[in-house]
């Protein structure tokens, strides 16, 4: 599955957003490199950083993925790598997978449980 596939395999608006902020904030810690390198000790890293994690989780809600993408963040010189684009493709494609393997069940109405199929 290529990268243009998966994108739009994305249903949801809220997923396209989030890779949408999550590759701007990769772009832009890449872009502006010298106002990142310091990693956490920088303010303009710790409020970048702090504002993608609030926007990521009000996006897709709360994931363990976020975790170690904020610690990454800290680790000065660490911004040259896409943590952000990683951690937001990582629980895409989890959500992604539990839709796409979700049958369509049938809903009964409320009553007694019809006679089993043979």
């Amino acid at each position: 599955m290529s990268f243009l596939d998966y994108f739009k395999s994305l249903k949801e608006p809220e997923h396209r957003l989030a890779w949408a902020v999550a590759i701007a904030a990769d772009a832009l810690q890449i872009a502006a490199f010298p106002f990142f390198v310091e990693g956490g000790m920088s303010p303009a890293d710790s409020l970048l950083d702090l504002i993608v994690a609030y926007v990521m989780i009000r996006l897709l809600g709360w994931h363990w993925a976020f975790l170690p993408t904020l610690a990454a963040e800290l680790i000065p010189g660490a911004d040259l790598f896409p943590t952000w684009t990683a951690a937001v493709w990582f629980v895409t494609r989890q959500q992604v997978k539990a839709s796409s393997n979700r049958k369509d069940v049938e809903i009964l109405p409320p009553g007694p449980a019809p006679e089993p199929r043979r």
